[in-house]
């Protein structure tokens, strides 16, 4: 049986219930549902970390670090003395678990500071219904995208979790933060993002300490998106400047689904 190219996304887990597939596997329509099911899983990563972390913490210190302008921020956000405050925010006292932990927390107070400084989500509006006939009965996160006659190369990836109770709710924000991953990945394909491109406007930076870091926030400053993306893609192309950025300095901007997965193996 020929399998049809689309693109569908579902989760049904409580309250929350979405569900919209994509067809039209156009460039363009692709990369837009792609950023909205990318929205739509940020978003809701941190409520399935309350069981391993006290997120209304982690929120209370992005708070206060946000009150701070951007370089200042960024320095904070890398300084071990927010590290050793997130340590105090997670509930594990194995050492190297906790250091699993303390990575995923890093991520969720990044993106938390970040947002309020700059833009961190892409525009399209994450999904808030069921637009189409959920695949399965029982709770689950499913994420479905077979482009097999795609000009860029055969894409196919299926990521699915069945939620029963004994689904660790640490392992549903795992799932979500993997589909994060492909997005991430696969997203630039679609918008014509020059990935490369923004990886040599940053290619000055190598080894950044903490002096370097104000350098590293203007030139993130003076990125121009339109010459790096096509039009209609420029706010995405600026995330993509930003996780550079970031990465250059040694933060995430997103969950980390490997340390996830490595906490929840050993735990």
């Amino acid at each position: 049986m020929k399998v049809e190219d689309q693109i569908i996304f579902t989760a049904s887990h409580g309250s929350w219930k979405v569900g919209d597939r994509l067809r039209n596997m156009e460039d363009e329509k692709v990369a837009h549902f792609l950023a909205s099911v990318a929205n739509t899983v940020n978003f809701k990563i941190p409520e399935y970390l309350t069981e391993v972390m006290n997120i209304a913490g982690i929120m209370s210190l992005a708070e206060e670090i946000a009150k701070k302008d951007l370089n200042d921020a960024v320095v904070a956000l890398k300084s071990p003395g927010t590290a050793r405050k997130l340590g105090a925010l997670v509930f594990e006292e194995d050492k190297k678990l906790k250091k699993h932990l303390v990575e995923v927390a890093k991520a969720v107070l990044v993106r938390e500071v970040l947002e309020k400084k700059v833009t961190v989500d892409y525009p399209e509006e994450p999904l808030r219904e069921v637009k189409i006939v959920l695949p399965y009965n029982e709770d689950h996160v499913n994420f479905t995208a077979f482009n097999l006659s795609a000009e860029h190369g055969k894409w196919r990836v299926v990521k699915r979790l069945i939620i029963d109770e004994k689904t660790p709710m640490a392992d549903v924000a795992r799932l979500l933060a993997s589909i994060n991953e492909t997005i991430t990945l696969k997203l630039p394909v679609y918008a014509g993002i020059d990935v490369e491109g923004i990886d040599a406007w940053f290619a000055e930076f190598k080894k950044v300490k903490k002096a370097d870091i104000p350098a590293v926030v203007e030139k993130y400053k003076h990125f121009q998106a339109e010459n790096y993306a096509r039009e209609g893609f420029e706010e995405h192309a600026r995330v993509y400047a930003l996780r550079k950025a970031l990465e250059k300095i040694g933060l995430p901007l997103d969950v980390p689904a490997k340390n996830l997965e490595k906490y929840l193996e050993k735990k």
